[in-house]
Protein backbone atom coordinates (compact mmCIF):
# COMPACT_ATOMS: atom_id res chain seq x y z
CA UNK A 1 0.00 0.00 0.00
CA UNK A 2 2.99 2.32 0.21
CA UNK A 3 3.75 4.93 -2.40
CA UNK A 4 7.14 6.47 -3.09
CA UNK A 5 8.74 8.53 -5.87
CA UNK A 6 10.17 5.36 -7.42
CA UNK A 7 6.89 3.42 -7.35
CA UNK A 8 4.07 5.74 -8.29
CA UNK A 9 0.54 4.72 -7.43
CA UNK A 10 -1.88 4.11 -10.26
CA UNK A 11 -5.65 4.11 -10.45
CA UNK A 12 -7.57 2.50 -13.31
CA UNK A 13 -10.69 4.40 -14.39
CA UNK A 14 -13.23 3.37 -17.04
CA UNK A 15 -16.50 4.65 -18.39
CA UNK A 16 -19.14 1.94 -18.45
CA UNK A 17 -22.79 1.17 -19.19
CA UNK A 18 -25.36 -1.33 -17.95
CA UNK A 19 -24.85 -3.38 -21.14
CA UNK A 20 -21.07 -3.70 -20.70
CA UNK A 21 -20.49 -3.29 -16.96
CA UNK A 22 -19.56 -6.90 -16.14
CA UNK A 23 -16.95 -7.07 -18.91
CA UNK A 24 -15.77 -3.57 -18.02
CA UNK A 25 -15.13 -4.60 -14.42
CA UNK A 26 -12.93 -7.45 -15.62
CA UNK A 27 -11.01 -5.11 -17.95
CA UNK A 28 -10.67 -2.51 -15.19
CA UNK A 29 -9.24 -4.97 -12.67
CA UNK A 30 -6.77 -6.35 -15.17
CA UNK A 31 -5.67 -2.86 -16.15
CA UNK A 32 -4.89 -2.26 -12.45
CA UNK A 33 -3.00 -5.63 -12.36
CA UNK A 34 -5.08 -6.82 -9.44
CA UNK A 35 -3.71 -10.36 -9.48
CA UNK A 36 -0.28 -9.06 -8.48
CA UNK A 37 -1.82 -7.74 -5.27
CA UNK A 38 -4.11 -10.64 -4.34
CA UNK A 39 -1.89 -13.76 -4.30
CA UNK A 40 -3.54 -17.17 -4.57
CA UNK A 41 -1.46 -18.38 -1.63
CA UNK A 42 -4.05 -16.80 0.70
CA UNK A 43 -7.81 -16.55 0.60
CA UNK A 44 -9.26 -13.14 -0.27
CA UNK A 45 -11.90 -11.36 1.80
CA UNK A 46 -14.41 -9.53 -0.39
CA UNK A 47 -15.33 -6.70 1.98
CA UNK A 48 -18.71 -5.52 0.81
CA UNK A 49 -20.09 -2.12 1.74
CA UNK A 50 -23.45 -1.97 3.55
CA UNK A 51 -24.44 1.54 4.61
CA UNK A 52 -28.15 0.75 4.86
CA UNK A 53 -30.10 -2.47 5.29
CA UNK A 54 -32.51 -1.11 2.70
CA UNK A 55 -31.50 -0.64 -0.92
CA UNK A 56 -30.77 2.93 -1.88
CA UNK A 57 -28.80 3.82 -5.04
CA UNK A 58 -25.07 4.49 -4.44
CA UNK A 59 -25.43 3.73 -0.74
CA UNK A 60 -23.96 0.20 -0.69
CA UNK A 61 -22.03 -2.15 -3.01
CA UNK A 62 -24.04 -2.50 -6.20
CA UNK A 63 -25.03 -6.03 -7.33
CA UNK A 64 -23.34 -5.52 -10.72
CA UNK A 65 -20.20 -4.43 -8.87
CA UNK A 66 -20.25 -7.64 -6.83
CA UNK A 67 -20.93 -9.77 -9.91
CA UNK A 68 -18.32 -8.01 -12.03
CA UNK A 69 -15.62 -8.58 -9.44
CA UNK A 70 -16.55 -12.19 -8.67
CA UNK A 71 -16.98 -13.16 -12.32
CA UNK A 72 -13.60 -11.66 -13.26
CA UNK A 73 -11.77 -13.39 -10.42
CA UNK A 74 -13.26 -16.80 -11.18
CA UNK A 75 -12.42 -16.37 -14.86
CA UNK A 76 -8.83 -15.54 -13.88
CA UNK A 77 -8.31 -18.73 -11.91
CA UNK A 78 -9.49 -17.93 -8.40
CA UNK A 79 -11.77 -20.60 -6.97
CA UNK A 80 -15.00 -20.07 -4.98
CA UNK A 81 -13.40 -21.33 -1.79
CA UNK A 82 -10.67 -18.68 -2.16
CA UNK A 83 -13.21 -15.82 -2.09
CA UNK A 84 -14.91 -14.89 1.18
CA UNK A 85 -17.65 -12.23 0.90
CA UNK A 86 -18.10 -10.54 4.30
CA UNK A 87 -19.87 -7.60 5.89
CA UNK A 88 -20.44 -6.41 9.44
CA UNK A 89 -23.39 -4.95 11.30
CA UNK A 90 -23.77 -1.52 12.80
CA UNK A 91 -26.25 -0.38 15.40
CA UNK A 92 -28.56 0.44 12.47
CA UNK A 93 -27.81 -2.26 9.85
CA UNK A 94 -28.37 -6.01 9.56
CA UNK A 95 -25.89 -7.73 7.22
CA UNK A 96 -28.07 -10.72 6.31
CA UNK A 97 -31.11 -8.58 5.49
CA UNK A 98 -28.89 -6.07 3.74
CA UNK A 99 -27.35 -8.77 1.57
CA UNK A 100 -30.87 -9.75 0.49
CA UNK A 101 -32.19 -6.23 -0.07
CA UNK A 102 -29.12 -5.14 -2.04
CA UNK A 103 -29.36 -8.26 -4.25
CA UNK A 104 -25.94 -9.65 -3.36
CA UNK A 105 -27.30 -13.09 -2.50
CA UNK A 106 -28.46 -14.24 -5.96
CA UNK A 107 -25.06 -13.22 -7.35
CA UNK A 108 -23.10 -15.07 -4.67
CA UNK A 109 -25.31 -18.15 -4.97
CA UNK A 110 -24.96 -18.25 -8.75
CA UNK A 111 -21.15 -18.25 -8.50
CA UNK A 112 -20.95 -20.66 -5.57
CA UNK A 113 -19.83 -18.20 -2.89
CA UNK A 114 -21.01 -18.09 0.72
CA UNK A 115 -21.78 -14.79 2.45
CA UNK A 116 -20.38 -14.45 5.98
CA UNK A 117 -21.87 -11.88 8.38
CA UNK A 118 -19.00 -10.80 10.62
CA UNK A 119 -21.06 -10.78 13.85
CA UNK A 120 -21.27 -14.56 13.41
CA UNK A 121 -17.50 -15.20 13.37
CA UNK A 122 -14.91 -15.23 16.15
CA UNK A 123 -13.43 -11.87 17.18
CA UNK A 124 -10.11 -11.62 19.01
CA UNK A 125 -8.09 -8.87 20.65
CA UNK A 126 -5.10 -8.01 18.47
CA UNK A 127 -2.05 -6.06 19.58
CA UNK A 128 -0.92 -3.87 16.71
CA UNK A 129 2.72 -2.88 16.43
CA UNK A 130 2.03 0.31 14.48
CA UNK A 131 1.81 3.63 16.36
CA UNK A 132 -1.96 4.06 16.14
CA UNK A 133 -3.19 7.63 16.47
CA UNK A 134 -6.48 7.16 18.32
CA UNK A 135 -7.88 3.63 18.41
CA UNK A 136 -5.82 2.46 21.40
CA UNK A 137 -7.16 5.48 23.29
CA UNK A 138 -10.75 4.86 22.16
CA UNK A 139 -10.58 1.15 23.02
CA UNK A 140 -8.17 1.00 26.00
CA UNK A 141 -9.21 -2.57 26.80
CA UNK A 142 -7.97 -3.73 23.40
CA UNK A 143 -9.01 -3.63 19.76
CA UNK A 144 -11.10 -6.60 18.71
CA UNK A 145 -11.00 -7.73 15.08
CA UNK A 146 -12.44 -10.71 13.20
CA UNK A 147 -9.99 -13.57 13.58
CA UNK A 148 -10.57 -14.54 9.95
CA UNK A 149 -9.00 -11.23 8.83
CA UNK A 150 -5.54 -12.24 10.02
CA UNK A 151 -3.27 -13.31 7.16
CA UNK A 152 -5.87 -13.06 4.37
CA UNK A 153 -5.96 -10.68 1.41
CA UNK A 154 -8.70 -8.08 1.31
CA UNK A 155 -10.57 -6.60 -1.65
CA UNK A 156 -12.82 -3.63 -0.83
CA UNK A 157 -15.99 -2.84 -2.80
CA UNK A 158 -17.00 0.74 -1.89
CA UNK A 159 -19.05 3.22 -3.90
CA UNK A 160 -18.34 6.82 -4.87
CA UNK A 161 -20.20 9.01 -2.37
CA UNK A 162 -19.95 11.79 0.15
CA UNK A 163 -20.03 11.29 3.92
CA UNK A 164 -21.06 13.69 6.66
CA UNK A 165 -18.32 12.50 9.04
CA UNK A 166 -15.39 12.24 6.62
CA UNK A 167 -16.29 14.46 3.60
CA UNK A 168 -15.92 11.52 1.22
CA UNK A 169 -15.88 7.77 1.78
CA UNK A 170 -14.36 4.94 -0.19
CA UNK A 171 -11.74 2.23 0.07
CA UNK A 172 -10.19 3.42 3.33
CA UNK A 173 -13.40 3.88 5.25
CA UNK A 174 -14.78 0.57 3.97
CA UNK A 175 -12.42 -1.13 6.44
CA UNK A 176 -14.14 0.83 9.24
CA UNK A 177 -17.10 -1.51 8.78
CA UNK A 178 -15.00 -4.67 9.03
CA UNK A 179 -12.17 -4.14 11.48
CA UNK A 180 -14.22 -2.58 14.28
CA UNK A 181 -17.20 -3.96 16.16
CA UNK A 182 -20.60 -2.30 16.12
CA UNK A 183 -19.48 0.11 18.86
CA UNK A 184 -17.25 1.73 16.24
CA UNK A 185 -19.48 4.80 16.47
CA UNK A 186 -17.22 5.67 19.43
CA UNK A 187 -14.65 6.56 16.76
CA UNK A 188 -16.82 9.18 15.02
CA UNK A 189 -15.27 11.98 17.08
CA UNK A 190 -11.83 11.28 15.63
CA UNK A 191 -12.91 9.93 12.25
CA UNK A 192 -9.93 11.11 10.19
CA UNK A 193 -7.32 9.85 12.66
CA UNK A 194 -9.15 6.51 12.91
CA UNK A 195 -9.08 6.10 9.13
CA UNK A 196 -5.29 6.50 9.27
CA UNK A 197 -5.19 3.87 12.03
CA UNK A 198 -7.20 1.46 9.88
CA UNK A 199 -4.58 1.61 7.14
CA UNK A 200 -1.82 0.92 9.66
CA UNK A 201 -3.83 -2.07 10.89
CA UNK A 202 -4.42 -3.43 7.41
CA UNK A 203 -0.71 -3.28 6.58
CA UNK A 204 -0.11 -5.67 9.47
CA UNK A 205 -3.06 -7.96 8.81
CA UNK A 206 -3.31 -8.42 5.04
CA UNK A 207 -0.60 -9.71 2.69
CA UNK A 208 -2.60 -8.33 -0.26
CA UNK A 209 -4.87 -5.32 -0.57
CA UNK A 210 -7.01 -4.03 -3.46
CA UNK A 211 -10.11 -1.89 -4.04
CA UNK A 212 -12.75 -1.77 -6.78
CA UNK A 213 -15.05 1.26 -6.55
CA UNK A 214 -18.40 1.69 -8.23
CA UNK A 215 -19.25 5.14 -9.58
CA UNK A 216 -21.98 4.11 -11.98
CA UNK A 217 -24.45 5.82 -9.68
CA UNK A 218 -22.80 8.15 -7.17
CA UNK A 219 -24.05 9.74 -3.95
CA UNK A 220 -24.08 13.53 -3.56
CA UNK A 221 -25.03 15.48 -0.45
CA UNK A 222 -25.84 14.03 2.97
CA UNK A 223 -24.06 10.72 2.68
CA UNK A 224 -23.74 7.88 3.31
CA UNK A 225 -27.51 7.33 3.20
CA UNK A 226 -29.71 10.38 2.59
CA UNK A 227 -28.10 11.35 -0.70
CA UNK A 228 -29.05 12.44 -4.18
CA UNK A 229 -28.17 9.49 -6.48
CA UNK A 230 -26.52 10.77 -9.66
CA UNK A 231 -25.63 8.64 -12.68
CA UNK A 232 -21.97 9.13 -13.64
CA UNK A 233 -21.06 5.82 -15.37
CA UNK A 234 -17.53 5.41 -13.93
CA UNK A 235 -15.74 2.52 -12.22
CA UNK A 236 -12.32 2.65 -10.53
CA UNK A 237 -9.72 0.19 -9.22
CA UNK A 238 -6.37 0.42 -7.45
CA UNK A 239 -4.05 -1.36 -5.05
CA UNK A 240 -3.50 1.98 -3.26
CA UNK A 241 -6.56 2.83 -1.13
CA UNK A 242 -5.36 6.39 -0.58
CA UNK A 243 -4.92 6.97 -4.31
CA UNK A 244 -8.31 5.59 -5.31
CA UNK A 245 -10.03 7.65 -2.60
CA UNK A 246 -8.12 10.73 -3.75
CA UNK A 247 -9.07 10.28 -7.40
CA UNK A 248 -12.71 9.61 -6.49
CA UNK A 249 -12.68 12.76 -4.34
CA UNK A 250 -11.18 14.78 -7.19
CA UNK A 251 -13.83 13.47 -9.60
CA UNK A 252 -16.51 14.48 -7.09
CA UNK A 253 -15.09 18.01 -7.10
CA UNK A 254 -12.98 18.08 -3.94
CA UNK A 255 -9.30 18.87 -3.47
CA UNK A 256 -8.17 15.54 -1.98
CA UNK A 257 -5.28 16.97 0.01
CA UNK A 258 -7.66 19.25 1.94
CA UNK A 259 -9.52 16.18 3.24
CA UNK A 260 -7.74 15.35 6.52
CA UNK A 261 -7.67 11.54 6.27
CA UNK A 262 -6.27 11.61 2.72
CA UNK A 263 -3.65 14.21 3.65
CA UNK A 264 -2.60 12.40 6.85
CA UNK A 265 -2.31 9.04 5.08
CA UNK A 266 -0.13 10.64 2.41
CA UNK A 267 2.10 12.35 4.97
CA UNK A 268 2.64 9.00 6.70
CA UNK A 269 3.46 7.26 3.39
CA UNK A 270 0.48 4.92 3.66
CA UNK A 271 -0.40 5.74 0.07
CA UNK A 272 -0.52 8.70 -2.31
CA UNK A 273 -3.28 11.28 -2.10
CA UNK A 274 -1.84 13.99 -4.36
CA UNK A 275 -3.47 13.56 -7.80
CA UNK A 276 -0.39 15.05 -9.46
CA UNK A 277 1.61 12.06 -8.20
CA UNK A 278 -0.92 9.41 -9.27
CA UNK A 279 -0.94 7.75 -12.69
CA UNK A 280 -4.39 7.30 -14.22
CA UNK A 281 -4.83 4.28 -16.48
CA UNK A 282 -7.78 4.24 -18.86
CA UNK A 283 -10.00 7.31 -19.15
CA UNK A 284 -8.82 10.89 -19.33
CA UNK A 285 -10.50 12.40 -16.25
CA UNK A 286 -8.52 15.65 -16.16
CA UNK A 287 -11.67 17.70 -16.74
CA UNK A 288 -14.10 15.54 -14.76
CA UNK A 289 -15.89 17.37 -11.94
CA UNK A 290 -19.22 16.17 -10.57
CA UNK A 291 -19.55 19.34 -8.44
CA UNK A 292 -20.64 17.34 -5.40
CA UNK A 293 -21.08 18.93 -1.99
CA UNK A 294 -20.93 17.15 1.35
CA UNK A 295 -23.83 17.85 3.66
CA UNK A 296 -24.78 16.46 7.03
CA UNK A 297 -27.96 14.51 7.60
CA UNK A 298 -30.05 15.32 10.65
CA UNK A 299 -28.61 12.27 12.43
CA UNK A 300 -24.95 13.09 11.68
CA UNK A 301 -25.55 16.74 12.60
CA UNK A 302 -26.92 15.62 15.97
CA UNK A 303 -24.06 13.17 16.51
CA UNK A 304 -21.45 15.86 15.87
CA UNK A 305 -23.31 18.33 18.09
CA UNK A 306 -22.88 15.87 20.97
CA UNK A 307 -19.29 14.87 20.21
CA UNK A 308 -17.84 18.23 19.20
CA UNK A 309 -20.47 20.92 19.73
CA UNK A 310 -22.49 22.60 22.45
CA UNK A 311 -23.82 19.28 23.80
CA UNK A 312 -20.32 17.91 24.40
CA UNK A 313 -20.70 17.93 28.22
CA UNK A 314 -23.43 15.30 27.74
CA UNK A 315 -21.36 13.04 25.45
CA UNK A 316 -20.56 10.39 28.06
CA UNK A 317 -24.13 10.21 29.28
CA UNK A 318 -25.77 10.14 25.83
CA UNK A 319 -23.29 8.01 23.87
CA UNK A 320 -21.24 5.96 26.36
CA UNK A 321 -23.84 4.75 28.84
CA UNK A 322 -26.91 2.47 28.67
CA UNK A 323 -28.84 5.56 27.53
CA UNK A 324 -27.08 5.25 24.16
CA UNK A 325 -30.04 3.10 23.02
CA UNK A 326 -31.76 6.36 22.07
CA UNK A 327 -29.27 6.94 19.23
CA UNK A 328 -30.00 3.88 17.02
CA UNK A 329 -33.70 4.28 17.82
CA UNK A 330 -33.65 7.90 16.65
CA UNK A 331 -31.62 6.97 13.58
CA UNK A 332 -34.03 4.21 12.57
CA UNK A 333 -37.05 6.44 13.10
CA UNK A 334 -35.56 9.23 11.02
CA UNK A 335 -34.00 7.15 8.23
CA UNK A 336 -36.36 4.17 7.93
CA UNK A 337 -39.71 5.54 9.06
CA UNK A 338 -39.57 9.17 7.93
CA UNK A 339 -36.95 9.84 5.25
CA UNK A 340 -36.99 6.59 3.25
CA UNK A 341 -40.77 6.30 2.66
CA UNK A 342 -40.98 9.95 1.55
CA UNK A 343 -37.90 11.67 0.11
CA UNK A 344 -36.06 8.38 -0.36
CA UNK A 345 -38.85 6.71 -2.32
CA UNK A 346 -39.18 9.74 -4.60
CA UNK A 347 -35.47 9.52 -5.42
CA UNK A 348 -35.69 5.76 -5.91
CA UNK A 349 -38.57 6.20 -8.37
CA UNK A 350 -36.46 8.64 -10.38
CA UNK A 351 -33.55 6.17 -10.29
CA UNK A 352 -35.81 3.34 -11.50
CA UNK A 353 -36.36 5.24 -14.75
CA UNK A 354 -32.63 5.21 -15.55
CA UNK A 355 -30.84 2.32 -17.30
CA UNK A 356 -29.12 1.49 -14.01
CA UNK A 357 -32.46 1.37 -12.24
CA UNK A 358 -33.69 -1.05 -14.87
CA UNK A 359 -30.59 -3.18 -14.36
CA UNK A 360 -31.22 -3.26 -10.61
CA UNK A 361 -34.76 -4.47 -11.35
CA UNK A 362 -33.23 -7.43 -13.21
CA UNK A 363 -31.17 -8.31 -10.12
CA UNK A 364 -34.30 -7.96 -7.99
CA UNK A 365 -36.00 -10.47 -10.28
CA UNK A 366 -33.10 -12.86 -9.79
CA UNK A 367 -33.49 -12.41 -6.04
CA UNK A 368 -37.21 -13.21 -6.27
CA UNK A 369 -36.53 -16.37 -8.27
CA UNK A 370 -33.93 -17.47 -5.72
CA UNK A 371 -36.32 -16.84 -2.84
CA UNK A 372 -39.04 -18.80 -4.63
CA UNK A 373 -36.71 -21.78 -5.01
CA UNK A 374 -35.81 -21.65 -1.33
CA UNK A 375 -39.43 -21.35 -0.15
CA UNK A 376 -40.58 -24.01 -2.60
Amino acid sequence: MNSSPSTRSNVAVLKTSPETVLDDYARLMRMAEYQQHLPHTQQTLLKLNLSWTKYFPACSSQPWQVEGVVKAMLADGYTPDELLPVENKTVVTNPRKGAENNCWMPVLEEYGLTFTPLPEVEWVKYQFKSPLLKLNEIFPEGIEIPKMYIGRNVLHLPTVKTHGHSTTTGAIKNSFGGLLKEVRHYAHKYMHEVLVDLLYMQRELHPGHFAVMDGTVCGDGAGPRTMHPKVQNYILASADPVAIDAIAAKMMGFDPMTIPYIRMCTERELGMGDPAEIDIVGEDISDVNFHFETKRSLVIWGDQLIRKGCLRPLEKLLLHSPLVAWAPFASNVYHDSLWYPTIGQARIRAFQQTPWGQLFAEYASRRSRMQSRVSG
